[in-house]
């Protein structure tokens, strides 16, 4: 013996001649090196970035001018289809939209077209949490699919994997809270999950839920809660419950609270650090809930002819530092931005509205009313052409430019006169 191998082991085979041997050494090469480029090319088909198509923009956005006063007028600049956003955009410098598989970044003067980023599969919905547009695609009967983009170039950021339903909406800033009528799940702005809570796909605990078969209806998020109003078997009548989505456990939900509320048909409209406005059943009221999740007060809106509750489950609101503007259906109803307490109502609207400098502009049938944020009344109104309206018209600003998404189209308007 040889020292460290066996003298049988470097001795030719016998009989079998050395130049079969090496030709056999070189097809067993070949062969390995065949299954590894197969495996590679497999990978690169079967990958994400292989059906995926992201153009960033080349130069930096050029900002639109400085909110000043209302101007005494608006005008039409451009417009999009942008049936994927369910809110208007209006975020960097520019405007974004979404529609069947593509999301795409434009000038929001002039609509150019700046970055787009696509994949093959179709979207389920967009948002923006953490100076980051998100994109959500469906694979399979899960929308499951996140992407993140910077909003001014398009650069790809982190993604993540959710098991969220069809028809949900991506809500609240960090953590951002996916809906849907039987499973919410939440993550942080680094997309780390940080609770879920429903129907859980992979239950890795039994007891890691605390009802089941529950159904739910509206939902509202502020900064570390995030409201739910649920319908569970057995129950007398619907739950309020208060989800605190930024735990330490994904898998395991933490509650402010949760409570039957002793109504059926209810909405939740809003939530803050303290409170949880939910729209009460038959004549307009809203009801008030503390931390703890007991009734504070009652307090009667007018919510003008219309009062609709939304087929997503979240309340079309916006907000600034001391309200939140609610669209009943009807009519704009200003909220105190921490108790929630109605301040007042401004009927026959079309949204809620947004601010624009030091007012807030309102849409509303053939125009745009310019109103005082304190108070709800109504200074003129600037006429705008919709045509027929049938939808929702949601508003954002950029700059001077107005922002307005009318059911699956989105209109930039900008001073005029």
């Amino acid at each position: 013996m040889l020292r460290g191998r066996p003298l049988r082991d470097r001795l030719p085979l016998p009989g079998v001649p050395a130049e079969r041997r090496h030709r056999g050494d070189r097809l067993v090469a070949a062969v390995l090196v065949l299954l590894l480029a197969g495996v590679a090319v497999l990978y690169a088909v079967q990958s994400p970035a292989a059906h995926t198509e992201s153009v960033t923009a080349a130069t930096a956005p050029t900002p639109p001018p400085p909110v000043g006063p209302v101007p005494a007028g608006f005008g039409e600049l451009w417009r999009a289809a942008s049936p994927d956003t369910p809110v208007p955009l209006a975020v960097g410098d520019g405007v974004v939209v979404a529609a069947g598989a593509r999301v795409s970044g434009h000038d929001a003067r002039t609509g150019a077209e700046r970055w787009s980023y696509s994949r093959d599969l179709p979207l389920c919905t967009t948002g923006f949490a953490d100076g980051r547009v998100l994109a959500l695609y469906r694979n399979d009967e899960y929308c499951s699919e996140l992407s993140t983009l910077q909003p001014d170039s398009g650069a790809r950021g982190p993604a993540r994997t959710l098991d969220a339903r069809p028809g949900t909406r991506l809500i609240g800033q960090d953590p951002v809270v996916a809906t849907g009528q039987d499973y919410v799940e939440t993550f942080r702005s680094d997309l780390v999950r940080t609770a879920e809570y429903g129907t859980v796909r992979a239950l890795e605990e039994p007891d890691s839920q605390p009802r089941s078969g529950c159904t739910f209806r509206s939902f509202a998020a502020a900064e570390d809660r995030a409201a739910i109003l649920e319908r569970c078997p057995g129950e007398p009548s619907e739950r309020l419950t208060v989800l605190r989505p930024s735990g330490t456990e994904g898998d395991r939900p933490a509650f402010d609270s949760s409570s039957v509320t002793g109504t059926d048909g209810a909405q939740v409209v809003a939530a803050s650090s303290e409170r949880v406005a939910v729209l009460l059943p038959g004549a307009p009221r809203l009801a008030l809930y503390d931390r703890s999740g007991r009734s504070i007060g009652e307090f009667p809106v007018d919510a003008g002819a219309t009062v609709a509750a939304p087929a997503d489950g979240v309340a079309r609101t916006t907000a600034d530092d001391r309200h939140r503007y609610w669209w009943t259906g009807g009519a704009t109803v200003a909220l105190e931005t921490r108790s929630l307490q109605p301040r007042w109502s401004l009927p026959g609207t079309l949204g809620p509205g947004t601010r624009y400098g030091d007012r807030l502009l309102v849409p509303v049938p053939g125009g745009i009313a310019d109103v005082d944020p304190a108070t709800g009344v109504v200074a003129r109104t600037l006429p705008v052409d919709r045509g027929p309206v049938t939808a929702p018209v949601l508003l954002a600003t950029q700059g001077t430019l107005l922002v307005e998404l009318r059911g699956d189209e989105l209109v930039v308007l900008g001073p005029a006169g």
